[in-house]
């Protein structure tokens, strides 16, 4: 017969990572145990066996503060997935039967995507489960949407990602082009087409310097040996729009922020400027929800082709 000590200590085990994972997620160990509803001394006791079992030390204790080694880095990495899929089996073996009824779905994006890109997939996805919670984290910037990711207060981001750090996935979607736009009074708005060099004798409303955009648009004027003109700094492609509409300045925008509503003149820029792939972002490792897992089917199907 065997023995019934295996079983125990694999639950204890289960016990011992999710103190550990939690500890890791808040960087504290009041706060891990507030979160599983454990004593503090609890969550202490089942980390040190952890740590005993395993003969490595997993935190750096500073104060009240705790911070990962190296090694409680490579743990976290294989010990979170299955922390996260057995807390979620409900959820999942619901899944797998059809039936998924509540939950929630978090994700980070920045407001183009969340303007142009999301309505129509989220549309399909929230009348398909309308017990699931959406939320969307309105992020500014690719690093923004990365803390949120690696923080786990998103399931997956979805935006641009020109450099993928080692511990991203990036799946593209859909490609858009670069674009000039002009108010419709403008000198410019006459011509046929619009050289780089006649744009660089105006000033242009663009995002801030610490965004990828005006980093792109001061490196291409650069290559061209041209002085970029920077009249405004201003947060958001719709508030852009529309002090060009005012006729406050031109503007270098991605057109998926360009519906063909606006009272503006477009102007290609793909001889000068590359397009840019707006994909979905999801950090290697983590353990995707079945909410997470049915929306990305569903924008799979929306923007097929990834292009």
């Amino acid at each position: 017969m065997a023995s019934p000590t295996p079983v125990f200590y694999k639950q204890n085990r289960l016990k011992q990572l999710r103190a550990f994972c939690y500890a890791a997620k808040t960087g504290s160990i009041s706060a891990a145990a507030q979160l599983i509803f454990l004593s503090q001394p609890t969550v202490t006791l089942q980390i040190q066996a952890l740590e005993r079992e395993l003969d490595s030390t997993l935190f750096e204790r500073r104060g009240p503060k705790i911070r990962l080694t190296p090694e409680g880095e490579i743990l976290l990495r294989l010990a979170m997935p299955l922390v996260e899929g057995m807390d979620k089996l409900h959820e999942t073996f619901s899944a797998q039967q059809g039936v998924l009824e509540s939950g929630e779905l978090n994700i980070a994006a920045g407001e183009s995507t969340i303007l142009h890109l999301l309505p129509q997939p989220l549309k399909l996805f929230t009348g398909k489960y309308p017990g699931i919670q959406v939320k969307l984290l309105n992020v500014t910037g690719g690093r923004d949407g990365l803390s949120r990711l690696r923080a786990d207060e998103a399931d997956f981001a979805v935006g641009p990602m020109p450099d993928v750090p080692e511990d991203i996935i990036y799946q593209p979607l859909v490609t858009y082009a670069p674009a000039l736009i002009v108010p419709t009074d403008h000198p410019l708005a006459r011509k046929k087409r619009v050289k780089l060099e006649e744009i660089s004798q105006y000033a242009l409303i663009l995002p801030p310097p610490n965004l990828a955009t005006w980093r792109l648009v001061d490196m291409v004027f650069r290559q061209h040996d041209l002085t970029l003109k920077c009249g405004m700094e201003a947060g958001g492609w719709e508030v852009i729009k529309k002090y060009v509409e005012m006729g406050m300045g031109l503007s270098i925008v991605t057109d998926v922020c360009l519906t063909g509503k606006e009272h503006l003149v477009k102007f290609s820029l793909e001889k000068y400027f590359p397009k840019r792939t707006y994909g979905i972002v999801l950090r290697r490792g983590k353990y995707l929800s079945p909410q997470a897992a049915m929306f990305l089917e569903i924008l799979h199907d929306h923007y097929p082709t990834g292009m």
